[in-house]
Parts: C-alpha cells; structure tokens; sequence
C-alpha cells in the first residue's frame, strides 16, 4: 500500500518538555523504531509538525539586534523542514540502513484571499501563563489565545490547496524511497498577479496538508499518529468511550477540541470523502506505537466511507 503518515506534535516534542535538541532527536529515535516496519513492505511517506521549533526560532528571530525584521513565519517554516527532516531521516536510516530516504522541504498553496488571516488560531512555540504571554505580545507584536492551561502564540493557519511538489514526491515513491515531506505544513505561500510564487506569513496546519497530500499522491491509507489510543466518543464525561470503525458522518456528528482532536478529525474526513472511483481507502487515527495495527482497523479509530454490513 501507499501511506502517508502524519506525525503528531508529540512525536517530537512533549507537551511541557524543555524543547533541546537532545530531547527531540530521543523522541524523534523512539518514533521511527514504532514506524520503521510499515517502510518494509509499503511506500512510506512521513509528515510531522513544527509548532515549538518554529515558535523558538521565531523567538531567536524576535530577540536578534542585528535584524530590522525578524524572519518572515514562512523562511522559518523552511528552516524546521529541514531542521525535523534531518533528525527524522537520520532517525530512520538507523532503522532500515539498506533504504534510501529523502527529506523534501516543499511548498503548500493557500489562498491570498483566505479568511484565515484575518483570524489568526494556529498554536506556535511555548506554552506561557496569561501574564507573561501578554508581554510578549506587546513587546513583539504578537497576538495570543489561549491554550488548554496556558497561553500560546497564534498566527493565521489557510486552508491547503496544493501541495506544489507533488509530483517530484511520487516520482521518489515509485522508485522505493521514504520520503519526508510537508513539515509544518509545507511552506506557505500565494500566487501573485504575474504567477509566481510568494512565501506569506502563516502556519498550515499539517494534519490537513497531509489529508492532502496523501490524496494527491492516491494513497491508500492515512495514518494520523498521537498520543492517544483513538478518538473518545462523549469525551470528558463519565460515558466516554473509544470509536473505533466509523465514517465521516458520524466523526462529524461529534464536538471535538478545536485545537487538539478538531483537525485530525477533519484530516481523515476530507482523506476518505475525497476519494473518486470507488476506490477502497482508508484512514486512521491512533498511537504512534501501534501503527501497524491502524493499517486494517484493529486499533484506533478507522474511518472508512461506508460501514460493512
């Protein structure tokens, strides 16, 4: 099968760790040992977050003297696709020394128009109590929501149109390569009036590029990977309980943290009713150490357009 894998946030980075390279790199390790073996008998595409490194370089950006500006969201989107890529492919090639692996850094197309940027929501860097966010807000220009416990950053996160190096990506599946692709998201940009390309200040979110992406390429299976067993039906009540075989429709029915569970969800359902011809895809949503088992359903939440009689 083709696969496209989106990684969650925690692959990398847990939530309240110190965000070091050291411990990155060990997260990242212990992730691609969970992925390694889906690469040994299918075509293998990874995608993953970039919220605190891009967040952190962003800061270093903020914090420089020597800058008149700080370096533009989409520049720094660049510099953790192939900062994450790097870590990832070394992580991987580890694994499986006998594959070949290529981080890509690729460029995602949204709209110019798009109502995203004019309501910033996408989560960036650090989790800070609502004191110390608000002075950073101030001093930088920031603007901050809200975060679960914390306060965070927010940028504007448009919608995916293309993911621009499609076809470069399937060129490298067809001839057995692992790639690493669409970190972040992928670069931001926009067409202008005369055509080109132009790199805007935002954040994709990444589990949507990947829905994308992995419809783009045919893929037959979307593996969205967290630290949680499956979506919880009735979350926070005393009735939860996990969905496992499900559809689009019913995912939809459902009241979902916008900022967590929310575009997942919307990934996988976007994935699975996207597909022309009737052709059987799949998509899940689950732990990262049980990725094998998401391939088929028996684990995690496996969406699917219609239920089996």
């Amino acid at each position: 099968m083709r696969i496209v894998v989106a990684l969650g946030g925690n692959a990398l980075l847990q939530r309240g760790q110190v965000p070091d390279a050291a411990a990155q790199v060990e997260n990242i390790r212990r992730a691609m040992a969970a992925l390694a073996p889906l690469t040994d008998d299918h075509e293998v595409v990874i995608t993953h977050g970039n919220g605190p490194q891009v967040g952190v370089l962003a800061m270093e950006s903020a914090n420089d003297a020597r800058l008149t500006q700080p370096y533009p969201f989409d520049a720094l989107g660049a510099m953790t696709q192939g900062l994450i890529g790097y870590w990832i492919l070394q992580a991987i090639g580890n694994e499986r020394p006998y594959r070949q692996l290529a981080a890509v850094l690729n460029q995602t197309l949204v709209d110019s128009d798009d109502p995203a940027f004019a309501d910033p929501t996408k989560f960036v860097g650090e989790v800070y109590d609502e004191a110390q966010a608000r002075e950073l807000a101030d001093k930088n220009g920031w603007e901050v929501k809200q975060d679960g416990d914390g306060w965070r950053r927010v940028v504007p996160s448009p919608r995916p149109r293309e993911i621009i190096e499609t076809k470069l990506i399937d060129h490298l599946l067809d001839e057995s390569i692992i790639v690493v692709c669409a970190g972040g998201g992928g670069v931001p940009v926009v067409r202008t009036d005369s055509g080109d390309l132009k790199g805007v200040e935002a954040v994709i979110d990444k589990d949507l590029s990947a829905a994308l992406l992995a419809h783009r390429l045919g893929a037959d299976r979307l593996l969205v990977l967290t630290d949680v067993p499956a979506v919880m039906e009735d979350y926070g009540t005393d009735h939860a309980r996990e969905l496992r075989h499900t559809t689009p429709g019913r995912l939809r029915e459902l009241d979902l943290p916008a900022g967590s569970m929310g575009p997942k969800v919307e990934a996988v359902c976007r994935f699975v009713e996207a597909a022309t011809n009737g052709r059987p895809v799949a998509a899940a949503i689950g732990n990262l150490e049980e990725a094998a088992a998401l391939l088929d359903g028996s684990a995690g939440t496996y969406v699917t357009a219609t239920l089996s009689p």
